[in-house]
Protein backbone atom coordinates (compact mmCIF):
# COMPACT_ATOMS: atom_id res chain seq x y z
CA UNK A 1 0.00 0.00 0.00
CA UNK A 2 1.27 3.34 -0.63
CA UNK A 3 0.96 4.57 2.71
CA UNK A 4 1.47 8.66 1.17
CA UNK A 5 -1.20 8.48 -1.20
CA UNK A 6 -3.75 7.21 1.09
CA UNK A 7 -2.80 9.96 3.86
CA UNK A 8 -3.75 11.99 0.82
CA UNK A 9 -6.59 10.44 -0.48
CA UNK A 10 -8.80 9.43 2.22
CA UNK A 11 -7.31 12.92 4.49
CA UNK A 12 -7.63 11.33 7.61
CA UNK A 13 -5.40 10.56 10.28
CA UNK A 14 -7.27 9.05 13.16
CA UNK A 15 -4.61 8.78 16.54
CA UNK A 16 -5.24 6.52 18.73
CA UNK A 17 -3.79 7.85 22.01
CA UNK A 18 -3.61 5.81 25.46
CA UNK A 19 -6.32 3.41 24.00
CA UNK A 20 -6.30 0.07 25.78
CA UNK A 21 -4.17 -2.56 24.04
CA UNK A 22 -7.26 -4.79 24.51
CA UNK A 23 -9.46 -2.23 22.85
CA UNK A 24 -7.31 -1.88 19.85
CA UNK A 25 -8.11 -3.92 16.98
CA UNK A 26 -11.76 -3.53 17.58
CA UNK A 27 -11.55 0.46 17.14
CA UNK A 28 -9.36 0.02 13.92
CA UNK A 29 -11.52 -2.21 12.24
CA UNK A 30 -14.68 -0.02 13.12
CA UNK A 31 -13.05 2.64 12.00
CA UNK A 32 -12.33 0.77 8.27
CA UNK A 33 -15.63 0.29 8.21
CA UNK A 34 -16.18 3.77 8.11
CA UNK A 35 -13.99 4.74 5.36
CA UNK A 36 -10.92 5.48 7.57
CA UNK A 37 -7.50 3.87 5.95
CA UNK A 38 -4.64 6.07 8.55
CA UNK A 39 -4.24 4.87 11.81
CA UNK A 40 -1.53 6.71 14.36
CA UNK A 41 -0.92 4.87 17.41
CA UNK A 42 0.89 7.38 19.91
CA UNK A 43 4.17 6.17 21.18
CA UNK A 44 3.51 7.17 24.68
CA UNK A 45 0.85 4.66 24.81
CA UNK A 46 0.54 1.65 27.00
CA UNK A 47 2.19 -1.19 24.47
CA UNK A 48 2.57 0.90 21.96
CA UNK A 49 5.02 -0.96 19.40
CA UNK A 50 2.84 -4.22 20.61
CA UNK A 51 -0.56 -2.34 19.42
CA UNK A 52 1.48 -0.93 15.87
CA UNK A 53 2.60 -4.46 15.55
CA UNK A 54 -0.65 -5.97 15.96
CA UNK A 55 -2.62 -3.37 13.20
CA UNK A 56 0.27 -3.87 10.71
CA UNK A 57 -0.22 -7.71 10.90
CA UNK A 58 -4.28 -8.18 11.74
CA UNK A 59 -4.91 -5.38 8.82
CA UNK A 60 -1.90 -5.32 6.61
CA UNK A 61 -3.66 -4.14 2.91
CA UNK A 62 -6.60 -2.62 4.74
CA UNK A 63 -5.08 0.37 6.58
CA UNK A 64 -1.35 1.87 7.06
CA UNK A 65 -0.63 2.39 10.47
CA UNK A 66 2.03 4.82 11.86
CA UNK A 67 3.40 6.04 15.10
CA UNK A 68 2.77 9.46 16.85
CA UNK A 69 4.32 11.97 19.49
CA UNK A 70 7.88 10.40 18.09
CA UNK A 71 10.87 12.72 19.52
CA UNK A 72 14.11 11.05 18.69
CA UNK A 73 15.20 8.91 15.49
CA UNK A 74 15.79 5.70 17.73
CA UNK A 75 11.72 5.55 18.32
CA UNK A 76 11.47 6.42 15.06
CA UNK A 77 13.34 3.05 13.96
CA UNK A 78 11.89 0.96 16.39
CA UNK A 79 7.65 2.25 15.57
CA UNK A 80 9.12 1.40 11.54
CA UNK A 81 10.78 -2.48 12.74
CA UNK A 82 7.23 -2.75 14.23
CA UNK A 83 5.25 -2.40 11.10
CA UNK A 84 4.53 1.74 11.22
CA UNK A 85 4.98 3.22 8.14
CA UNK A 86 4.53 6.55 8.56
CA UNK A 87 5.82 8.59 11.57
CA UNK A 88 4.42 11.89 13.13
CA UNK A 89 6.28 14.01 15.69
CA UNK A 90 5.00 16.82 17.37
CA UNK A 91 8.54 19.32 16.50
CA UNK A 92 10.96 19.57 13.82
CA UNK A 93 13.93 16.84 14.55
CA UNK A 94 16.21 16.79 11.75
CA UNK A 95 17.64 13.17 12.71
CA UNK A 96 14.21 11.44 13.07
CA UNK A 97 13.35 12.96 9.42
CA UNK A 98 16.75 10.87 8.12
CA UNK A 99 15.66 7.89 9.84
CA UNK A 100 12.31 8.08 8.80
CA UNK A 101 14.18 8.12 5.00
CA UNK A 102 16.50 5.94 5.80
CA UNK A 103 13.64 3.51 6.28
CA UNK A 104 11.44 4.49 3.55
CA UNK A 105 8.59 5.81 5.84
CA UNK A 106 6.63 8.71 5.30
CA UNK A 107 7.66 11.52 7.81
CA UNK A 108 5.50 14.05 8.66
CA UNK A 109 7.36 16.57 11.21
CA UNK A 110 5.32 18.97 13.51
CA UNK A 111 5.78 22.51 13.06
CA UNK A 112 3.79 25.86 14.00
CA UNK A 113 5.77 28.69 11.96
CA UNK A 114 6.56 29.35 8.31
CA UNK A 115 10.67 29.48 9.21
CA UNK A 116 9.42 25.76 11.22
CA UNK A 117 7.02 24.79 8.19
CA UNK A 118 9.76 25.40 5.53
CA UNK A 119 12.83 23.79 7.56
CA UNK A 120 10.81 20.43 8.12
CA UNK A 121 9.82 20.16 4.54
CA UNK A 122 13.47 21.09 3.50
CA UNK A 123 15.08 18.68 5.99
CA UNK A 124 12.35 16.13 4.09
CA UNK A 125 9.37 15.82 5.66
CA UNK A 126 6.98 14.87 2.74
CA UNK A 127 3.81 16.56 5.10
CA UNK A 128 3.96 18.71 7.65
CA UNK A 129 1.89 18.49 10.60
CA UNK A 130 1.05 22.00 11.66
CA UNK A 131 0.64 21.49 15.41
CA UNK A 132 -1.33 22.85 17.31
CA UNK A 133 -3.94 24.82 15.23
CA UNK A 134 -6.51 24.74 18.55
CA UNK A 135 -6.16 28.47 18.22
CA UNK A 136 -4.81 28.98 15.22
CA UNK A 137 -7.59 27.91 12.97
CA UNK A 138 -8.38 27.24 9.75
CA UNK A 139 -7.66 30.72 8.66
CA UNK A 140 -3.95 29.97 9.38
CA UNK A 141 -3.81 27.03 6.82
CA UNK A 142 -4.84 29.51 4.43
CA UNK A 143 -2.33 32.23 5.11
CA UNK A 144 0.18 29.80 5.44
CA UNK A 145 -0.85 28.89 1.22
CA UNK A 146 0.15 31.52 0.23
CA UNK A 147 3.80 32.07 0.18
CA UNK A 148 4.35 28.14 1.44
CA UNK A 149 1.84 26.72 -1.27
CA UNK A 150 4.22 23.81 -2.42
CA UNK A 151 4.14 22.56 1.28
CA UNK A 152 1.50 19.62 2.15
CA UNK A 153 -0.19 20.39 5.42
CA UNK A 154 -1.65 18.57 7.60
CA UNK A 155 -3.90 20.52 10.76
CA UNK A 156 -3.64 18.54 14.36
CA UNK A 157 -5.35 19.82 17.64
CA UNK A 158 -8.43 21.41 17.09
CA UNK A 159 -9.94 19.97 14.59
CA UNK A 160 -13.96 18.49 14.60
CA UNK A 161 -16.94 18.15 12.88
CA UNK A 162 -17.51 21.37 12.85
CA UNK A 163 -14.57 22.99 11.33
CA UNK A 164 -12.81 19.98 9.67
CA UNK A 165 -14.65 20.52 6.19
CA UNK A 166 -13.10 24.23 6.45
CA UNK A 167 -9.70 23.12 6.97
CA UNK A 168 -10.02 21.43 4.16
CA UNK A 169 -11.30 24.26 1.89
CA UNK A 170 -8.31 26.46 3.67
CA UNK A 171 -5.80 24.01 1.40
CA UNK A 172 -4.94 21.30 4.19
CA UNK A 173 -4.17 17.65 2.29
CA UNK A 174 -5.64 16.25 5.40
CA UNK A 175 -6.34 16.40 9.00
CA UNK A 176 -5.11 14.84 12.42
CA UNK A 177 -8.18 13.93 14.75
CA UNK A 178 -7.69 12.62 18.20
CA UNK A 179 -10.22 12.55 20.72
CA UNK A 180 -12.80 14.25 18.40
CA UNK A 181 -12.91 11.01 16.56
CA UNK A 182 -11.63 8.36 19.45
CA UNK A 183 -12.18 9.22 23.09
CA UNK A 184 -10.07 6.51 24.99
CA UNK A 185 -11.41 8.23 28.19
CA UNK A 186 -14.77 7.08 28.04
CA UNK A 187 -16.19 3.75 29.13
CA UNK A 188 -16.45 0.90 26.36
CA UNK A 189 -19.99 -0.37 26.14
CA UNK A 190 -22.29 -1.77 23.87
CA UNK A 191 -23.22 1.04 22.00
CA UNK A 192 -19.36 2.63 21.51
CA UNK A 193 -18.67 1.26 18.35
CA UNK A 194 -21.65 2.27 16.74
CA UNK A 195 -21.47 6.02 18.19
CA UNK A 196 -17.79 5.40 16.82
CA UNK A 197 -18.63 3.92 13.33
CA UNK A 198 -21.01 6.96 12.80
CA UNK A 199 -18.31 9.97 14.18
CA UNK A 200 -15.93 8.49 11.76
CA UNK A 201 -18.38 8.20 9.02
CA UNK A 202 -19.06 11.66 9.66
CA UNK A 203 -15.39 13.28 9.47
CA UNK A 204 -15.05 10.78 6.12
CA UNK A 205 -18.02 12.57 4.15
CA UNK A 206 -17.11 15.91 5.55
CA UNK A 207 -13.57 15.72 4.06
CA UNK A 208 -14.31 14.01 1.12
CA UNK A 209 -16.98 15.76 -0.34
CA UNK A 210 -16.34 16.51 -3.53
CA UNK A 211 -13.09 15.41 -2.62
CA UNK A 212 -12.89 18.38 0.13
CA UNK A 213 -13.59 20.71 -2.68
CA UNK A 214 -9.68 21.13 -2.48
Amino acid sequence: MDTLKIIKETKLIAILRNADPNNILPIVKTLYKAGVRAIEVTMNSPKALESIELIANEMKGKVVVGAGTVLDAESARLAILSGATFILSPTVNKDTIRMNKKYGAVSIPGALTPTEILEAYEYGGDIIKVFPTTTMGPEYIKDLQGPLPHIPLLPTGGVDLNNVEDFIKAGAVGVGLGSALVNTKVEITDGYYDDLEKTAQSFYNKVNSEKGRA
